[in-house]
Protein backbone atom coordinates (compact mmCIF):
# COMPACT_ATOMS: atom_id res chain seq x y z
CA UNK A 1 0.00 0.00 0.00
CA UNK A 2 1.50 3.81 -0.55
CA UNK A 3 2.77 4.30 2.82
CA UNK A 4 1.17 8.31 2.55
CA UNK A 5 -2.50 7.05 3.28
CA UNK A 6 -1.70 3.54 4.98
CA UNK A 7 0.06 5.18 7.43
CA UNK A 8 -1.85 8.14 7.72
CA UNK A 9 -3.78 8.51 11.33
CA UNK A 10 -7.35 7.99 11.46
CA UNK A 11 -9.07 11.49 11.09
CA UNK A 12 -9.80 14.46 14.15
CA UNK A 13 -12.98 14.22 12.63
CA UNK A 14 -13.55 10.66 12.48
CA UNK A 15 -12.44 10.16 16.08
CA UNK A 16 -14.65 12.82 17.46
CA UNK A 17 -17.72 11.89 15.60
CA UNK A 18 -17.33 8.17 16.70
CA UNK A 19 -17.09 9.34 20.27
CA UNK A 20 -19.81 11.66 19.85
CA UNK A 21 -22.15 8.85 19.10
CA UNK A 22 -20.53 6.54 21.86
CA UNK A 23 -21.42 8.87 24.51
CA UNK A 24 -24.82 10.37 23.13
CA UNK A 25 -23.22 14.04 22.61
CA UNK A 26 -23.90 17.17 20.58
CA UNK A 27 -21.74 17.07 17.62
CA UNK A 28 -20.57 20.19 17.06
CA UNK A 29 -16.97 18.88 15.63
CA UNK A 30 -17.54 18.19 11.52
CA UNK A 31 -18.30 21.05 9.83
CA UNK A 32 -21.73 21.23 8.04
CA UNK A 33 -24.74 22.93 8.75
CA UNK A 34 -27.94 21.71 9.64
CA UNK A 35 -29.92 23.99 7.32
CA UNK A 36 -30.87 21.62 4.29
CA UNK A 37 -29.89 24.48 1.81
CA UNK A 38 -32.01 27.04 -0.04
CA UNK A 39 -34.91 25.35 -1.68
CA UNK A 40 -35.02 26.74 -4.64
CA UNK A 41 -31.67 25.80 -5.98
CA UNK A 42 -32.42 22.28 -4.21
CA UNK A 43 -35.48 22.28 -6.76
CA UNK A 44 -33.80 23.18 -10.06
CA UNK A 45 -31.38 20.12 -9.01
CA UNK A 46 -34.29 18.19 -8.56
CA UNK A 47 -36.01 19.19 -11.92
CA UNK A 48 -32.64 18.79 -13.97
CA UNK A 49 -32.20 15.43 -12.82
CA UNK A 50 -35.75 14.52 -14.38
CA UNK A 51 -35.58 16.44 -17.23
CA UNK A 52 -32.29 17.09 -18.03
CA UNK A 53 -29.28 15.65 -19.55
CA UNK A 54 -27.99 12.97 -17.44
CA UNK A 55 -24.91 11.52 -19.85
CA UNK A 56 -21.10 12.86 -19.68
CA UNK A 57 -21.08 16.68 -19.56
CA UNK A 58 -18.40 18.57 -21.01
CA UNK A 59 -15.00 17.83 -19.27
CA UNK A 60 -14.29 21.57 -18.37
CA UNK A 61 -18.10 22.05 -17.19
CA UNK A 62 -21.67 23.07 -19.05
CA UNK A 63 -21.16 25.62 -20.41
CA UNK A 64 -23.82 27.43 -18.18
CA UNK A 65 -22.39 27.10 -14.95
CA UNK A 66 -19.07 28.57 -16.33
CA UNK A 67 -20.32 31.75 -17.66
CA UNK A 68 -22.55 31.82 -14.36
CA UNK A 69 -18.93 31.71 -12.15
CA UNK A 70 -16.98 34.34 -14.70
CA UNK A 71 -20.48 36.48 -13.80
CA UNK A 72 -20.69 35.99 -9.99
CA UNK A 73 -16.94 37.07 -10.21
CA UNK A 74 -17.30 40.10 -12.02
CA UNK A 75 -20.42 40.68 -9.97
CA UNK A 76 -18.89 39.96 -6.32
CA UNK A 77 -15.06 40.27 -7.10
CA UNK A 78 -14.74 42.70 -10.22
CA UNK A 79 -12.96 39.97 -11.66
CA UNK A 80 -12.72 39.45 -15.33
CA UNK A 81 -12.18 36.08 -16.11
CA UNK A 82 -12.28 34.00 -19.76
CA UNK A 83 -15.00 31.10 -18.91
CA UNK A 84 -13.81 29.17 -21.64
CA UNK A 85 -10.44 29.71 -20.92
CA UNK A 86 -10.19 30.50 -17.60
CA UNK A 87 -12.58 28.24 -15.53
CA UNK A 88 -13.01 25.01 -14.77
CA UNK A 89 -15.85 22.79 -13.02
CA UNK A 90 -14.48 19.99 -10.60
CA UNK A 91 -16.56 17.81 -8.34
CA UNK A 92 -15.37 19.64 -5.00
CA UNK A 93 -12.81 21.67 -3.82
CA UNK A 94 -10.86 18.82 -2.87
CA UNK A 95 -10.74 17.68 -6.00
CA UNK A 96 -9.48 20.89 -7.49
CA UNK A 97 -6.73 21.15 -4.92
CA UNK A 98 -5.68 17.77 -6.32
CA UNK A 99 -5.67 18.76 -9.53
CA UNK A 100 -3.42 21.61 -9.10
CA UNK A 101 -1.15 20.16 -6.73
CA UNK A 102 -0.63 17.06 -9.55
CA UNK A 103 -0.82 19.65 -12.31
CA UNK A 104 2.14 21.79 -10.92
CA UNK A 105 4.54 19.96 -9.09
CA UNK A 106 7.57 17.52 -10.01
CA UNK A 107 8.95 15.49 -7.36
CA UNK A 108 10.79 17.57 -4.89
CA UNK A 109 9.45 20.83 -5.71
CA UNK A 110 8.76 23.05 -2.23
CA UNK A 111 5.49 23.59 -1.16
CA UNK A 112 4.45 26.34 1.83
CA UNK A 113 1.98 25.49 3.56
CA UNK A 114 0.41 27.95 6.70
CA UNK A 115 -0.44 25.76 9.54
CA UNK A 116 -2.95 24.95 11.25
CA UNK A 117 -4.37 23.77 8.07
CA UNK A 118 -7.20 21.90 6.01
CA UNK A 119 -6.06 18.24 6.52
CA UNK A 120 -6.27 17.45 2.99
CA UNK A 121 -3.32 19.44 2.09
CA UNK A 122 -0.31 17.62 3.23
CA UNK A 123 -1.15 13.68 1.91
CA UNK A 124 -2.01 15.52 -1.26
CA UNK A 125 1.03 17.66 -1.56
CA UNK A 126 3.57 14.98 -0.73
CA UNK A 127 1.34 12.34 -3.55
CA UNK A 128 2.07 14.75 -5.89
CA UNK A 129 6.29 14.32 -5.00
CA UNK A 130 6.47 17.61 -3.25
CA UNK A 131 8.06 18.92 -0.10
CA UNK A 132 6.29 20.30 2.17
CA UNK A 133 7.56 23.66 4.35
CA UNK A 134 5.61 25.38 7.02
CA UNK A 135 4.73 28.45 8.24
CA UNK A 136 3.37 28.41 11.75
CA UNK A 137 0.33 31.20 12.53
CA UNK A 138 -0.40 31.36 16.13
CA UNK A 139 -3.53 32.57 18.10
CA UNK A 140 -5.47 35.10 18.98
CA UNK A 141 -5.29 36.85 15.08
CA UNK A 142 -3.52 34.57 13.22
CA UNK A 143 -1.19 36.98 11.22
CA UNK A 144 2.09 35.55 8.82
CA UNK A 145 4.99 36.82 10.41
CA UNK A 146 7.70 37.42 7.61
CA UNK A 147 10.28 35.77 8.97
CA UNK A 148 8.80 32.39 9.37
CA UNK A 149 7.44 33.19 5.78
CA UNK A 150 11.16 34.01 4.60
CA UNK A 151 12.76 30.79 6.71
CA UNK A 152 9.65 28.77 4.44
CA UNK A 153 10.80 30.45 0.91
CA UNK A 154 13.88 28.81 -1.01
CA UNK A 155 14.79 28.57 -4.48
CA UNK A 156 12.76 25.00 -4.98
CA UNK A 157 9.60 26.86 -3.68
CA UNK A 158 7.07 25.88 -6.67
CA UNK A 159 3.71 26.63 -4.89
CA UNK A 160 1.94 27.80 -2.05
CA UNK A 161 -1.42 26.52 -0.50
CA UNK A 162 -3.35 29.97 0.98
CA UNK A 163 -6.76 29.24 2.73
CA UNK A 164 -8.63 32.51 3.27
CA UNK A 165 -11.02 32.85 4.88
CA UNK A 166 -8.50 30.22 6.67
CA UNK A 167 -10.17 27.03 8.36
CA UNK A 168 -10.29 26.18 11.16
CA UNK A 169 -9.24 29.56 12.84
CA UNK A 170 -12.19 31.67 11.56
CA UNK A 171 -10.32 34.38 10.37
CA UNK A 172 -9.50 36.14 8.04
CA UNK A 173 -6.17 37.93 6.37
CA UNK A 174 -5.87 41.62 6.22
CA UNK A 175 -4.83 43.34 2.75
CA UNK A 176 -1.28 44.10 4.36
CA UNK A 177 -0.98 39.76 4.65
CA UNK A 178 -2.27 39.51 1.17
CA UNK A 179 0.48 41.70 -0.21
CA UNK A 180 3.28 40.36 1.55
CA UNK A 181 2.82 37.00 0.17
CA UNK A 182 2.32 38.26 -2.94
CA UNK A 183 6.00 39.75 -2.70
CA UNK A 184 7.24 36.47 -1.78
CA UNK A 185 5.69 34.19 -4.90
CA UNK A 186 7.16 37.43 -7.21
CA UNK A 187 10.51 36.78 -5.62
CA UNK A 188 10.80 33.20 -5.62
CA UNK A 189 8.66 32.77 -9.17
CA UNK A 190 5.76 30.38 -7.10
CA UNK A 191 2.53 29.72 -7.98
CA UNK A 192 -0.23 30.28 -5.38
CA UNK A 193 -2.87 27.81 -5.39
CA UNK A 194 -5.80 29.49 -3.26
CA UNK A 195 -8.45 27.82 -1.37
CA UNK A 196 -10.68 30.66 -1.04
CA UNK A 197 -14.16 28.18 -0.65
CA UNK A 198 -15.38 30.97 2.62
CA UNK A 199 -15.32 33.70 0.34
CA UNK A 200 -19.14 34.11 1.23
CA UNK A 201 -18.83 33.13 4.66
CA UNK A 202 -17.74 36.12 6.58
CA UNK A 203 -19.42 38.24 9.02
CA UNK A 204 -19.44 41.35 10.42
CA UNK A 205 -19.42 43.92 7.16
CA UNK A 206 -16.46 42.50 6.11
CA UNK A 207 -15.58 41.48 2.48
CA UNK A 208 -13.11 39.11 0.61
CA UNK A 209 -10.01 40.37 -1.58
CA UNK A 210 -8.93 37.08 -3.90
CA UNK A 211 -5.46 36.96 -4.02
CA UNK A 212 -5.77 36.72 -7.89
CA UNK A 213 -6.80 40.34 -7.96
CA UNK A 214 -4.09 41.89 -6.64
CA UNK A 215 -1.58 43.39 -8.91
CA UNK A 216 1.13 41.56 -10.41
CA UNK A 217 -0.78 38.26 -9.09
CA UNK A 218 -3.12 37.49 -12.15
CA UNK A 219 -0.66 34.66 -13.66
CA UNK A 220 0.60 33.14 -10.43
CA UNK A 221 -2.98 32.72 -8.99
CA UNK A 222 -5.24 29.34 -9.10
CA UNK A 223 -8.43 30.70 -7.41
CA UNK A 224 -10.51 28.01 -6.08
CA UNK A 225 -14.82 28.47 -4.99
CA UNK A 226 -17.08 25.91 -3.65
CA UNK A 227 -20.70 25.50 -4.32
CA UNK A 228 -20.95 23.56 -1.34
CA UNK A 229 -20.09 26.70 1.38
CA UNK A 230 -21.97 29.34 -0.52
CA UNK A 231 -25.22 27.00 -0.16
CA UNK A 232 -24.82 24.94 2.77
CA UNK A 233 -25.03 22.15 0.32
CA UNK A 234 -21.56 20.40 2.03
CA UNK A 235 -22.85 17.12 -0.27
CA UNK A 236 -23.03 18.79 -3.28
CA UNK A 237 -19.28 18.41 -4.07
CA UNK A 238 -19.58 21.28 -7.08
CA UNK A 239 -15.92 23.51 -7.06
CA UNK A 240 -15.10 26.04 -9.33
CA UNK A 241 -11.71 26.68 -10.48
CA UNK A 242 -10.52 30.25 -12.19
CA UNK A 243 -6.74 30.76 -13.42
CA UNK A 244 -4.84 32.03 -16.10
CA UNK A 245 -5.32 29.73 -19.53
CA UNK A 246 -1.35 29.13 -19.70
CA UNK A 247 -2.01 27.23 -15.98
CA UNK A 248 -5.64 26.03 -17.11
CA UNK A 249 -4.60 23.90 -19.35
CA UNK A 250 -2.15 22.45 -17.67
CA UNK A 251 -4.85 21.93 -14.58
CA UNK A 252 -8.04 20.85 -17.08
CA UNK A 253 -5.48 17.31 -18.23
CA UNK A 254 -4.79 16.86 -14.72
CA UNK A 255 -8.76 17.15 -13.66
CA UNK A 256 -9.24 14.97 -16.83
CA UNK A 257 -7.74 12.04 -15.56
CA UNK A 258 -8.94 12.10 -12.03
CA UNK A 259 -13.08 13.13 -12.02
CA UNK A 260 -13.40 13.90 -15.67
CA UNK A 261 -16.54 15.83 -15.14
CA UNK A 262 -19.06 16.68 -12.02
CA UNK A 263 -22.83 15.54 -11.76
CA UNK A 264 -24.49 17.63 -14.94
CA UNK A 265 -27.83 18.35 -12.59
CA UNK A 266 -25.90 20.04 -9.61
CA UNK A 267 -23.64 21.93 -12.02
CA UNK A 268 -27.32 23.02 -13.53
CA UNK A 269 -28.55 23.94 -10.17
CA UNK A 270 -25.46 25.61 -9.31
CA UNK A 271 -25.61 27.75 -11.98
CA UNK A 272 -29.07 29.09 -11.29
CA UNK A 273 -28.04 29.52 -7.78
CA UNK A 274 -24.98 32.03 -8.48
CA UNK A 275 -27.19 33.98 -9.70
CA UNK A 276 -29.70 34.82 -7.09
CA UNK A 277 -29.95 38.40 -5.65
CA UNK A 278 -27.81 39.60 -2.90
CA UNK A 279 -30.37 39.55 -0.23
CA UNK A 280 -29.78 35.52 -0.12
CA UNK A 281 -25.79 36.15 0.44
CA UNK A 282 -26.89 38.99 2.91
CA UNK A 283 -29.22 37.08 4.35
CA UNK A 284 -26.95 33.95 4.55
CA UNK A 285 -24.42 35.31 6.41
CA UNK A 286 -26.73 37.31 8.71
CA UNK A 287 -28.42 34.08 9.74
CA UNK A 288 -24.71 32.22 10.58
CA UNK A 289 -23.48 35.59 12.10
CA UNK A 290 -26.55 35.45 15.17
CA UNK A 291 -25.88 31.75 15.30
CA UNK A 292 -21.96 32.77 15.87
CA UNK A 293 -22.93 35.65 18.48
CA UNK A 294 -25.41 33.42 19.94
CA UNK A 295 -23.42 30.90 20.63
CA UNK A 296 -19.82 33.03 21.59
CA UNK A 297 -22.31 34.76 24.29
CA UNK A 298 -23.18 31.57 26.02
CA UNK A 299 -19.49 30.20 25.93
CA UNK A 300 -18.30 33.44 27.41
CA UNK A 301 -20.78 33.19 30.08
CA UNK A 302 -19.87 29.85 30.60
CA UNK A 303 -16.78 31.19 31.43
CA UNK A 304 -14.42 30.46 28.10
CA UNK A 305 -12.32 32.83 26.36
CA UNK A 306 -13.50 33.00 22.55
CA UNK A 307 -11.46 34.08 19.95
CA UNK A 308 -12.37 36.59 17.27
CA UNK A 309 -14.79 34.66 14.28
CA UNK A 310 -14.55 36.58 11.63
CA UNK A 311 -15.88 33.92 8.89
CA UNK A 312 -16.77 30.19 8.59
CA UNK A 313 -19.09 27.69 10.41
CA UNK A 314 -16.22 28.02 12.91
CA UNK A 315 -15.27 29.20 16.41
CA UNK A 316 -12.37 28.83 18.57
CA UNK A 317 -11.93 28.85 22.56
CA UNK A 318 -8.69 29.45 23.84
CA UNK A 319 -8.22 27.60 27.13
CA UNK A 320 -4.70 28.61 27.87
CA UNK A 321 -6.29 30.74 30.91
CA UNK A 322 -7.81 27.88 32.28
CA UNK A 323 -4.19 26.39 32.86
CA UNK A 324 -0.90 26.62 31.72
CA UNK A 325 -0.37 23.38 30.71
CA UNK A 326 -3.84 22.56 29.19
CA UNK A 327 -4.06 20.23 26.34
CA UNK A 328 -6.82 20.60 23.63
CA UNK A 329 -6.50 16.85 22.58
CA UNK A 330 -7.14 15.88 26.29
CA UNK A 331 -9.76 18.69 27.07
CA UNK A 332 -11.52 17.30 23.95
CA UNK A 333 -11.31 14.11 25.26
CA UNK A 334 -12.73 14.99 28.27
CA UNK A 335 -15.23 17.02 27.23
CA UNK A 336 -17.31 14.61 25.12
CA UNK A 337 -17.21 11.79 27.26
CA UNK A 338 -18.10 13.80 30.82
CA UNK A 339 -20.06 16.79 29.10
CA UNK A 340 -21.38 14.95 26.17
CA UNK A 341 -20.48 17.77 23.42
CA UNK A 342 -17.94 17.37 20.66
CA UNK A 343 -15.23 19.25 19.44
CA UNK A 344 -12.38 19.42 17.42
CA UNK A 345 -8.81 20.04 18.77
CA UNK A 346 -6.77 22.70 16.85
CA UNK A 347 -3.71 20.92 17.21
CA UNK A 348 -4.77 18.06 14.77
CA UNK A 349 -4.41 20.98 12.23
CA UNK A 350 -0.66 21.32 12.10
CA UNK A 351 2.04 19.21 11.18
CA UNK A 352 4.36 20.26 13.30
CA UNK A 353 5.10 23.18 16.06
CA UNK A 354 1.35 22.61 17.58
CA UNK A 355 -0.13 25.17 19.41
CA UNK A 356 -2.22 22.97 21.75
CA UNK A 357 -4.13 25.44 23.80
CA UNK A 358 -7.25 26.30 20.83
CA UNK A 359 -10.37 24.00 20.78
CA UNK A 360 -13.29 24.71 17.38
CA UNK A 361 -16.61 24.67 17.77
CA UNK A 362 -18.94 24.29 14.11
CA UNK A 363 -21.92 26.49 15.12
CA UNK A 364 -23.91 26.13 11.93
CA UNK A 365 -26.41 24.43 13.81
CA UNK A 366 -30.47 24.36 15.01
CA UNK A 367 -30.61 26.97 18.36
CA UNK A 368 -31.41 23.81 20.46
CA UNK A 369 -28.23 22.39 20.08
CA UNK A 370 -26.56 25.30 20.53
CA UNK A 371 -28.37 26.22 23.64
CA UNK A 372 -28.06 23.08 25.05
CA UNK A 373 -24.42 22.92 24.24
CA UNK A 374 -23.51 25.69 26.05
CA UNK A 375 -26.08 24.48 29.48
CA UNK A 376 -23.76 20.76 28.72
CA UNK A 377 -20.30 23.22 28.58
CA UNK A 378 -21.36 25.72 31.63
CA UNK A 379 -22.07 22.59 33.97
CA UNK A 380 -18.88 20.93 33.17
CA UNK A 381 -16.84 23.95 33.98
CA UNK A 382 -18.76 24.61 36.78
CA UNK A 383 -17.47 20.41 38.08
CA UNK A 384 -13.96 21.42 37.18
Amino acid sequence: MNPIFADAPTTIFETMSRLAMQHDAINLGQGFPDDPGPEDVRAKAAAALLSGWNQYPPMMGIPDLRQAVATHYKRFHKLDLDWQSEVMITSGATEALADSLLAILQPGDEVVLFQPMYDAYLPLVKRAGGVPKFVTLRPPHWRIDEAALQAAFSPKTKAVIFNNPLNPTASVFPREDLELLGRYLVKYDAIAICDEVWEHVLFDGLSHTPLISLPGLRERCIKIGSAGKIFSLTGWKVGFVCAAPAIMKVLAKAHQYVTFTTPPNLQAAVAYGLDKDDAYFTGMRQTLQTARDRFAKGLTEAGLTVLPSQATYFLNVDLSPISNDVDDAAFCQNMVEQAKVAAIPVSAFYSEDQVKTVIRFCFAKTYDKLDGAIERIAAHIKRG
